[in-house]
């Protein structure tokens, strides 16, 4: 399998004086064919991204009941084990069989006084972070501020791509959801039925979705005539994915892609997802211009029926 995935360089977009238009126009084209593009000139420096794969591999070396003493919390934060997520909201699989993945969790953070959490409102927790590790914390933050302003520039590029004003979506992400999750992948088993993956056939839930490889490979995107696209690693670029909520905002002309993963090496595979995503109280219903295609939508409303569907912790089974 070789790689059919465009490749944008949205270095323009991000300038001084940004060409919102130009770079949007390429990764809208991206996004309605495939849904899915290597990103580059996005401006991480390597550094950071090393520095945050580097706290993953030793996240994931602890001994499993340092992990366990900070196991996934009610806001959806924390240390994921193996087997304990199962996709069954697919729309292009019966999936029957848990991730064979674990995943350390971290989403935006909130202030001590934030209102949203001493409300008590769905995902508006606590992060939990590992006390064996005491330099974890502060890389992955600053990951997560690295990806966070991308992404809002990313946001304002798809817009202008759109035909819309570079802020249309700003106001839905005045508090964006946001969500670090970095993934540990073990060789898939050799005699593993086929029906089971390291991630399972889906789409993602949200706005959009960048993801750094390791350079393992195992990430595959579905095309529409069917088969699969082996999103090989490319070195500096970010796989970015449009989400579901960008395709029903989009009345489908941004295509939500499914995507899987199947680790076929004798190595550990790592990655790095970041989901950004609009605020919890956002309302999204589909742009004007043709028949909508789908109700409109609170997306808090809308993200915590998946997670209660797809999380064995959502369900009593982990506590």
């Amino acid at each position: 399998m070789t790689s059919e995935l465009p490749l944008v360089d949205v270095a323009a977009g991000f300038a001084g004086q940004p060409d919102h238009r130009r770079v949007g126009a390429a990764l809208v084209a991206a996004l309605e064919n495939t849904g899915f593009a290597y990103v580059v000139g996005h401006g991480v420096a390597p550094a950071l991204i090393d520095s945050a794969f580097a706290a993953s591999r030793a996240f994931h070396a602890l001994p499993v009941e340092a992990k366990l003493a900070i196991r996934q919390n009610a806001a959806h934060r924390g240390y994921m084990p193996l087997s304990t997520s199962t996709i069954v909201t697919s729309t292009v699989a019966k999936v029957t069989k848990p991730n064979q993945s674990e995943s350390f969790m971290m989403m935006h953070e909130l202030a001590p006084d934030d209102p949203d959490l001493l409300a008590g409102k769905p995902l508006q927790g606590p992060n939990q972070w590992p006390v064996a590790l005491p330099a974890f914390k502060a890389t992955v933050l600053a990951y997560d501020a690295a990806l966070r302003a991308v992404s809002a520039r990313l946001v304002q590029c798809i817009a202008a791509g759109l035909g819309l004003d570079p802020g249309h979506f700003d106001a839905d992400f005045r508090r964006p959801t946001t969500f670090v999750r970095m993934l540990h992948y073990p060789p898939h088993p050799a005699d593993a039925p086929s029906d089971l993956f390291g991630s399972a056939p889906h789409t993602d839930y949200g706005f959009l979705t960048l993801v750094a490889q390791d350079d393992t490979g195992g990430l595959e995107v579905k095309r529409r005539e069917g088969g699969w696209i082996s999103a090989k690693p490319v070195d500096g670029a970010f796989v970015l994915n449009a989400a579901d909520i960008l395709m029903r905002w989009t009345n489908s002309r941004l295509v939500s892609t499914p995507h899987r993963v199947i680790n076929r090496t004798p190595r550990d595979r790592y990655s790095i997802a970041y989901f950004y995503d609009p605020s919890m109280d956002a309302i999204v219903a589909p742009l004007p211009g043709s028949t909508a295609q789908f109700p409109a939508v609170r997306y808090g409303g809308y993200l915590m029926e998946r997670l209660d569907k797809n999380y064995a912790y959502r369900q009593g089974a982990a506590e």
